[in-house]
């Protein structure tokens, strides 16, 4: 009988992180691209270790793997993991802390620059024939001097701020687990209350996880205290801003303008109001998908799950339930 550890790699990732357990011989792997829920629920059963990237894996699925002592998250957020069986079963959830941040705090200012810029209209103008109006077109927006907002400050945050400090541009962070200090030191000032100081940002990104104190934190009361000029991002996770909201929010110029990477369920449905809206810009959740960071969160992934064997896991690699 072969004592090797079993993993289940459900849903592929970078052939780096393959070839790490292609090359320990106490590891043997199966790669499972099918996520339908009863496929892992047979091969659950027979695994010591997983990792996931965005299926499923409610309770009453983890609960069946007898064996399973951890679940490597292919990325930072894990709302797609019961914490409730994971915590009752003592199984470690470890997630790739190191690996994403200068790719999502890069696909921020992306998003951003292409909001503020006006690029589609820029764009399409030239495209289609209509370079002598360019003095028609509305104006675009400077980010020089404006104040950002960053809603969590954990690595994405940290990455983010230089960024935003690159541009000139005033950073302030709410984070109620983060010490002024260590905000100042990066050169950000760090904000107690947010429905106040919301009034006179330019600009937010959001960066927290998704929790029952973060769902909707961006409702239409909220965005109803912005400025016009005001543009919201979001690369972290749906449900913290409502989407109904943010189209009567946009619809009624209440702000300038929205950067989605996820949504509150995804993929959105064909009758999500924002996918007609013209003031959204939207990327399928893949804020992460450079071709360096998918290298470094598939090896991530899986020496996460071999540390935690050898005992030598990083505590902040790992999810506190």
């Amino acid at each position: 009988m072969s004592d090797k550890k079993k993993i289940l790699v459900i849903q592929n990732i970078h052939d780096a992180g393959i070839k790490l357990l292609k090359e320990n011989p106490n590891y043997e792997f199966e790669i499972i691209e099918d996520v339908n829920p009863e496929v892992i629920k047979k091969k659950i059963t027979e695994c010591d270790g997983l990792s996931i990237r965005t299926a499923k894996l409610p309770d009453e699925i983890i609960n069946l793997g007898k064996k399973l002592k951890i679940i490597s998250r292919h990325g930072v957020g894990y709302d797609n993991i019961g914490l409730n069986s994971s915590k009752k079963n003592n199984i470690t959830i470890a997630i790739t802390a190191t690996a994403n941040a200068v790719a999502v705090a890069e696909h921020v200012m992306f998003m951003l620059l292409n909001i503020s810029k006006r690029k589609n209209m820029y764009d399409n103008a030239v495209k289609k024939g209509k370079f002598n109006e360019r003095n028609k077109l509305p104006k675009t927006i400077e980010l020089w001097k404006k104040n950002v907002l960053i809603l969590g400050f954990g690595r994405i945050g940290k990455a983010l701020i230089k960024r935003f400090l690159g541009f000139e541009m005033n950073v302030f962070v709410y984070d109620p687990f983060v010490n002024s200090n260590e905000v100042e030191n990066l050169g950000g000032k760090k904000i107690e209350n947010l429905d106040e100081s919301i009034k006179m940002m330019d600009a937010i990104s959001l960066h927290m996880p998704l929790t029952e104190k973060t769902k909707n934190i961006i409702n239409y009361d909220l965005l109803k205290k912005m400025k016009k000029n005001c543009i919201i991002i979001n690369a972290a996770r749906g449900g913290m801003i409502n989407e109904i909201d943010l189209d009567k929010a946009l619809n009624e110029d209440l702000i300038f303008g929205a950067g989605l990477d996820v949504f509150e369920k995804e993929p959105p449905e064909i009758n999500n109001p924002l996918l007609n809206n013209e003031k959204v810009f939207l990327s399928p959740h893949t804020a992460a998908f450079t071709e360096e960071c998918m290298k470094r969160m598939g090896m991530e992934t899986i020496q996460n799950i071999i540390d935690f064997f050898d005992e030598k896991l990083d505590k902040s690699k790992t999810v506190k339930l």
